[in-house]
């Protein structure tokens, strides 16, 4: 992730949101009692089940925040298009938008 960052393959608004979920990730992995904490609260019995959960939620979590911005910048897109349709349109016949 830090070197897609570093070399400009990825924004870092977007990559903030993996590396917080990988962080979070390994910190309930490398924890045997958070992992037991949390398969207790989710009522499992078995613990890996809830570390698979987690990170399914959290991916779950950083796909639909991406869809989000993939969605405005869409919206953002066909807007910017009309307006450039609406520019060339003044400016292949000669005149202005107030005239």
């Amino acid at each position: 992730m830090l070197g897609s960052v570093r070399r400009a393959h990825i924004r870092v608004e977007y990559s903030v949101a993996w590396l917080v979920a990988s962080v979070a990730l390994l910190a309930v992995s490398l924890s045997p009692a958070g992992l037991e904490f949390a398969a207790g609260i989710l009522g499992l019995t078995y613990a890996p089940v809830a570390l698979v959960l987690i990170a399914g939620a959290g991916f779950l979590l950083v796909f639909f925040r991406i869809s989000v911005i993939i969605s405005k910048l869409k919206d953002d897109n066909i807007a910017l298009a009309q307006r450039l349709a609406i520019l060339e349109f003044y400016v292949q016949n000669g005149k202005g938008p107030g005239q």
